[in-house]
């Protein structure tokens, strides 16, 4: 294979890995303002629109705070998160939390779990701590200088 080519492949296969890292974030102009100020605002495909709908009608005790909104805003909100909900069973959680549903668990089983206790990332739905574009959809691992500083919170093979 010349060296031209072989370049080529290595590109390709590099940008289909960084395309498997995204995922494409639907606007609404409500749900970053009235859910984007306390958290994440979780792309809808991260939960199941079942997992959505339990959330939606429990604002009033979500997650131990009382988020509750106006009837009108939370009427738009949960058709735009049903919308674009995943229909993928991967991404269903019981216990609701993102971090809890199977496709979470496989894409972070390396983590230790004292990563999570680390003063900058204090939990795993902490997504920006490590992923800086998650709200743009963007899932690449930390870049170098950050992946550095946080090696020490990854199990190796034998562990």
């Amino acid at each position: 294979m010349k060296p031209a080519s072989f370049a080529g492949v290595i590109l390709l296969l590099m940008s289909c890995s960084a395309l498997s890292d995204t995922l494409p974030v639907p606007t609404n102009a409500l749900y970053p303002e009235e859910c984007g100020g306390c958290h994440v605002a979780y792309p809808p495909k991260l939960l199941t629109g079942d997992n959505w709908q339990q959330i939606m009608n429990g604002l009033d005790r979500h997650f131990g705070s009382d988020a509750s909104i106006d009837a009108q805003s939370k009427q738009e909100i949960t058709a735009f998160l049903l919308r674009h909900a995943s229909s993928d069973p991967r991404h269903r959680a019981t216990s609701l939390r993102i971090h809890d549903t199977p496709w979470f668990i496989k894409k972070h089983h390396r983590l230790k779990p004292r990563a999570y206790t680390n003063a900058s990332v204090k939990s795993p739905a902490n997504c920006t701590a490590c992923h800086a574009q998650a709200e743009q959809g963007v899932w690449h691992s930390p870049p170098h200088s950050r992946m550095r500083t946080f090696m020490d919170y990854f199990t190796n093979d034998d562990d």
